[in-house]
């Protein structure tokens, strides 16, 4: 499924929830739903900068497409990057590098977060977009 897609699909699911603690629910949720993550994994090389709990990324590339697995120590932030790397898997560098979806827009998430947590989900992405850069390198 595309990148706008699965956005959009997202979106449908989000605007079901009328208010903020609703919204924080889901992230709750996805978190509690993504918990095969190996312990070995949390090391700094997959750490994602600047969020304020620890938040890592990992790419795997599978042929011509990119998967993410993803973990955090703080709940919201953990369903928001598995929201986020949902969107971005199971798709090629290119469409990555290629997609300008704003997610805070899209999903309103923006009123919901913090400005600290919406500062961790813009480098979430663009973790994202640099590991989808350098496979289109490599």
């Amino acid at each position: 499924m595309p990148i706008d897609s699965k956005v959009q699909e997202y979106k449908k699911i989000l605007d079901l929830f009328p208010n903020a603690q609703e919204k924080y629910q889901y992230l709750i949720e996805q978190a509690k739903d993504n918990t095969d993550f190996p312990e070995a994994l949390r090391n700094d090389n997959f750490k994602v900068s600047g969020c304020q709990s620890q938040v890592w990324l990992i790419p795997e590339k599978k042929e011509d497409k990119v998967y993410f697995m993803s973990d955090s120590d703080a709940l919201i932030a953990k369903g928001l990057v598995t929201l986020i790397a949902s969107i971005y898997s199971d798709e090629t560098p290119e469409d990555i590098l290629s997609s300008e979806i704003d997610l805070m827009e899209e999903f309103e998430l923006g009123v919901i977060l913090s400005p600290a947590r919406r500062n961790g989900a813009f480098n979430m992405l663009k973790m994202i977009k640099d590991y989808a850069s350098k496979l289109t390198n490599s």
